[in-house]
């Protein structure tokens, strides 16, 4: 006669009798529910993720496209467009296009940024300096990391405005670049330099109603390779 010990209730019962039977059926249930969670463990962590990927809003979205990288060597996205914040160029039936070239980088002049490329179009660009730069030049408050500056920029008309005061008063004061920013130039270029800020105005000597004006801040740079900007449309 064979004896096993039932460890549960600290008995000693007979191998193959009811009993036995029903221990072995308890251990093969518990080893079957530690394999289905095993198992279920990928779809589980799965699930987890695309909820979290689901969550982003449409503010995140909206604001990784006011980000924009120009590659010096890639025919397609050395320029841009500000209209519909997408490359200037296109490949089409095995030619590259001009599609809508508001700012080109690097192509005319190594480290530069040149505007008023196309056609009729004639452009200005004012480096506007760094952060700190405009900070000090304008006497503003600014919070850690240096955005209050370059946030509060914007148009009134044919004014640019920037930060007076503290960045919470809701109060401005125009800017010394605003009258050069509305003479008319010709085709311009600017030095691309990380962390400053640039006014860009476009007009068209064909279309007297047309014109574009951005401020743009670099915001990575690696000489000609790429440079990333943070831009908005001043309308």
């Amino acid at each position: 006669m064979n004896l096993v010990t039932d460890e549960k209730h600290g008995k000693i019962i007979d191998v193959g009798s009811f009993q036995h039977f029903i221990i072995m059926k308890e251990k093969l249930e518990k080893k079957m529910k530690c394999m289905l969670c095993f198992v279920n463990y990928p779809v589980i962590k799965k699930q987890f993720f695309v909820t979290n990927i689901t969550n982003i809003t449409n503010n995140d979205l909206q604001q990784n496209e006011n980000i924009t990288t120009l590659y010096a060597l890639d025919p397609e996205a050395r320029t841009f467009c500000f209209h519909d914040g997408k490359y200037g160029h296109t490949i089409t039936n095995g030619a590259v296009y001009n599609r809508c070239s508001d700012i080109d980088f690097n192509s005319y002049y190594n480290g530069n940024f040149t505007v008023g490329i196309e056609g009729s179009r004639v452009g200005t660009i004012i480096d506007l300096g760094s952060s700190e730069d405009l900070k000090e030049k304008y006497k503003y408050s600014e919070t850690v990391g240096n955005g209050q500056g370059f946030a509060s920029i914007h148009r009134k008309n044919n004014t640019i405005f920037i930060l007076k005061g503290n960045a919470y008063n809701n109060t401005f004061q125009v800017m010394d670049e605003s009258s050069t920013l509305f003479q008319e130039r010709s085709t311009a270029s600017s030095s691309v330099i990380l962390g400053h800020l640039y006014l860009v105005r476009i007009t068209d000597h064909s279309n007297a109603a047309f014109e574009r004006i951005v401020k743009m801040l670099v915001i990575a740079y690696r000489p000609n390779e790429l440079v990333t900007i943070r831009w908005e449309l001043l309308i």
